[in-house]
C-alpha cells in the first residue's frame, strides 16, 4: 500500500474515530457529527480527500454498511413476525409512498417538468433515508416503540418499492428509444433471485453455520457471516436488485437459527465501522459551490421535501392511531431523502429521464435534508421539553360498593386486576401515567387517572366503601405517600402492599401494613427450586431448603425493622444472619442425612445430592 493511500486511511480513520463522540458531546446525533466530518475532510471543505473519485468509490464501498444494518435488522425479525406485520408495512408503507409521491410529483409539475419526469421525481424523493432513520431511532432510544415500528415498517416498503423503481426507469425516459423499454427478462431474472435467495437462506444457511460451528474455530464463523452478507449482495446486484433487501432477508431467514446471536455479535462491529464511513461519504459529496450559486431553490427544495414527508407521516401516524407526539415523531425521523434516490436520480440521468443538472439539485437537496433530520428531532426535543404537555384533569370513578381499589396498574397490578375481574370482583384502577391509563384503555380495562396519594381522589374511588387496597406502585416513595394517606384517612382498609426492596418493606411496616410481597423474592424463590431439582437434588431436600431459607429470611425481616434505618447495625445483622443460615442449612442436610436422603458422601459434595441410598 503506497503512502499517499495510507494517509487517506488515517484521515478516515481520524474523522471516524472523532466524530460520533463529537456528536454525542454537543448533544447531537452521531449521524450529524459524521456528515459534519465529511463536509470538513471532502474535495469541497478542506479538501483532505481531494478527489471526487476517490469519494464515489468510498460512497459505493461504505454502502456496504447499510447491506449490514439490514441483515441485522433481519436478524431480529422471524418471518412469522414479519407476515404479522403484512398490513402496516404494505397498508401504512404503501399510503406513505403514493401520498408523497403524488404532493410531490404536483409540486415537480409546478416547477413546469414533464409529466414523466415529476411522477419520476416524486417517486423518488418519496423514500426515506433506512441508515438515517434506523440509526437515529437507535440511538434515541425509539426503535422498539410504537412509532419506531411503525417507521421501520414504513421504511421496509420503501426498500421493497425501491426494486420495481429501478427497474422502471427506463419507462420514464423522455423520448423514449429502442433501448429504453423495460425489460421482461430482467424482472423475471430479478423475481427469480428473490426466490433463490429464500431458498438458499431458508435450506442452506443455518446447514452452513452449523458445520463451521462445529470447527470451534471463532474467525471461521465470522468470515461465514461476512461472506454471507457479501455473497448475498453480489448476487441481488448481479440481478440488478437492491443488495441492502437481499441481506434483509438472508437475515431474516437465519432469525430462528440458533446460531443468530453469535452471526450478530461478529457483524456488529464492521456493520458500525462502516455505517461511519457512508455517512462521512455522504458529507463528502455536498458540493457547496451549487448551493452558493442557487442557495434559495435548493433550501427550498430541502425544506418543501421535509415538510411534505413530515405532514403525510404526522397524518398517517394519527391515523393509525399515534398520538401527536410520536406521530410528529415518526414524521420527522422520515422526513429526509434517502439513499435510493441518489441510485434512482443516478439511473435517470442516465436514462435521460432528467438532465445533468437537475440530478445535481436533486441530490443536494437530499443530502441536506439528511443533514437536517438529526437537527429537527433535537429541536423537537427541546420543544417537548420547554412545553411539558399539562396533564388532563383528574377523573372521578364511577360509584362503588365493596370493591377493590388498585394503586398501580403497570405490571403488577395488572396482574392482580386480571384474577379480581375473572372471579368477577369489582375493582377500581388509578395510576398517574397519562400515557399508561391511555394505553390500557384500549385493551378495555376499566383505570382511571388520578393520584392515589390525593385525599380527594381517594374519596372520589370511593375508599370508605371499599374491601381492600390494592398498593402495586412501583416508585418506592409514592408507594410510601399513599401508604401513608391510606392509613390515616381509611385506618380500617386492608391493605396489600408490593415492596421493591426489603427498606420498602421496612418503611411500611413502620405505617402498620403487614401483608407486603417483595416484588423479586418469590420468584427468585421459585428459580431456586427450579435449579436445586435440576442439580439432582431431591423434591423433599429442595422443598426443605427453600422453606427454611423463607423462614429464616422473613424472621429477620421482622428482626431487623426496628434497625432499618441504623446503615451500621444493619450491616452487623447481616453477616451474623448469613452465618446463622449457614448453620441452619448444615443442620437441616444432618437431619436429612439421619433420615437417609442421602450418603456421607453426598452430605460433603462428593457426588450430587437428590438420591437416596435405595435410589442407587
Amino acid at each position: 500500500m503506497h503512502g499517499e493511500e495510507l494517509l487517506k486511511l488515517a484521515v478516515f480513520l481520524a474523522a471516524a474515530a472523532f466524530a460520533a463522540p463529537l456528536g454525542r458531546w454537543l448533544q447531537i446525533s452521531s449521524v450529524l457529527g459524521y456528515l459534519i466530518a465529511g463536509v470538513l475532510i471532502g474535495p469541497f471543505g478542506l479538501g483532505l480527500i481531494y478527489s471526487l473519485y476517490d469519494v464515489e468509490n468510498i460512497l459505493s464501498f461504505a454502502e456496504l454498511g447499510v447491506v449490514m444494518l439490514l441483515f441485522l435488522i433481519g436478524l431480529e425479525l422471524r418471518p412469522i413476525r414479519l407476515w404479522s406485520m403484512r398490513s402496516a408495512i404494505f397498508g401504512l408503507g404503501g399510503m406513505q409512498l403514493l401520498a408523497t409521491a403524488i404532493l410531490l410529483g404536483v409540486g415537480a409539475v409546478l416547477f413546469q417538468l414533464d409529466i414523466n419526469q415529476a411522477i419520476f421525481i416524486g417517486l423518488a424523493l418519496s423514500l426515506s433515508s433506512t441508515a438515517f432513520a434506523i440509526q437515529i431511532l437507535n440511538e434515541k432510544g425509539e426503535m422498539t416503540s410504537r412509532h419506531g415500528r411503525l417507521g421501520f415498517t414504513v421504511l421496509l416498503f420503501q426498500d421493497l418499492a425501491a426494486i420495481p423503481l429501478i427497474a422502471l426507469v427506463p419507462v420514464f425516459a423522455v423520448g423514449m428509444g429502442e433501448g429504453s423499454k423495460m425489460d421482461l427478462q430482467a424482472a423475471a431474472l430479478a423475481i427469480g433471485t428473490i426466490v433463490g435467495v429464500v431458498v438458499v437462506g431458508r435450506f442452506v444457511l443455518a446447514r452452513v453455520f452449523r458445520l463451521v460451528a462445529i470447527t470451534d474455530v471463532p474467525e471461521a464463523m465470522t468470515a461465514t457471516a461476512l461472506l454471507t452478507v457479501v455473497g448475498v449482495a453480489l448476487v441481488m446486484e448481479e440481478a440488478g436488485l437492491s443488495a441492502a433487501l437481499g441481506a434483509f432477508i438472508a437475515g431474516a431467514l437465519l432469525a430462528d437459527s440458533e446460531y443468530r446471536h453469535q452471526i450478530e455479535a461478529d457483524i456488529a462491529p464492521f456493520e458500525g465501522l462502516l455505517m461511519g464511513l457512508f455517512f462521512l461519504a455522504i458529507g463528502m459529496t455536498v458540493n457547496f459551490s451549487i448551493l452558493l450559486d442557487q442557495p434559495i431553490l435548493i433550501l427550498g427544495l430541502a425544506g418543501g421535501l421535509i415538510a411534505i414527508k413530515a405532514a403525510v407521516l404526522y397524518l398517517l401516524g394519527r391515523w393509525w392511531g399515534l398520538s401527536n407526539g410520536p406521530a410528529v415523531r415518526l414524521g420527522l425521523v422520515l422526513s429526509q431523502g434517502g439513499e435510493f434516490g441518489f441510485v434512482l436520480f443516478q439511473a435517470g440521468v442516465a436514462e435521460r429521464v432528467i438532465d445533468t443538472p437537475l440530478g445535481n439539485l436533486l441530490t443536494l437537496a437530499v443530502t441536506l435534508s439528511m443533514a437536517a433530520t438529526p437537527l429537527l428531532l433535537r429541536l423537537d426535543d427541546m420543544i417537548r421539553g420547554y412545553f411539558k404537555e399539562e396533564a388532563p384533569d383528574y377523573e372521578t370513578p364511577p360509584e362503588a360498593d365493596g370493591h377493590v381499589i388498585v394503586a398501580g396498574f403497570g405490571r403488577f397490578g395488572q396482574i392482580v386486576a386480571r384474577v379480581l375481574r375473572a372471579r368477577h370482583i369489582p375493582f377500581t384502577a388509578l395510576d398517574i401515567s397519562v400515557t399508561q391509563v391511555d394505553f390500557v384503555r384500549r385493551f378495555g380495562s376499566n383505570i382511571y387517572y388520578g393520584d392515589a396519594a390525593r385525599l380527594d381522589i381517594l374519596r372520589a374511588a370511593q375508599a370508605d366503601k371499599a374491601r381492600a387496597f390494592v398498593l402495586a406502585i412501583d416508585d418506592v416513595e409514592a408507594s410510601v405517600r399513599v401508604a401513608e394517606t391510606v392509613r390515616q384517612n381509611f385506618p380500617d382498609l386492608p391493605i396489600y402492599a408490593r415492596a421493591r426492596n426489603r427498606t420498602h418493606v421496612h418503611q411500611l411496616m413502620e405505617l402498620g401494613i403487614t401483608d407486603i410481597q417483595r416484588e423479586t423474592f418469590l420468584s427468585a424463590l421459585e428459580l431456586t427450586r427450579g435449579v436445586l431439582g435440576g442439580l439432582g437434588l431431591s423434591p423433599r431436600e429442595v422443598k426443605r431448603l427453600t422453606d427454611t431459607f423463607k423462614a429464616h429470611d422473613e424472621r429477620r425481616l421482622y428482626d431487623d425493622r426496628q434497625y432499618w434505618s441504623d446503615v451500621e447495625k444493619m450491616r452487623a445483622n447481616v453477616m451474623s444472619s448469613a452465618k446463622e443460615l449457614e448453620e441452619l442449612f448444615a443442620q437441616d442436610i444432618q437431619d436429612l442425612a439421619d433420615q437417609g436422603e442421602f450418603t456421607d458422601d453426598q452430605r460433603d459434595g462428593k457426588e450430587p445430592a437428590g438420591r437416596s441410598r435405595m435410589d442407587a
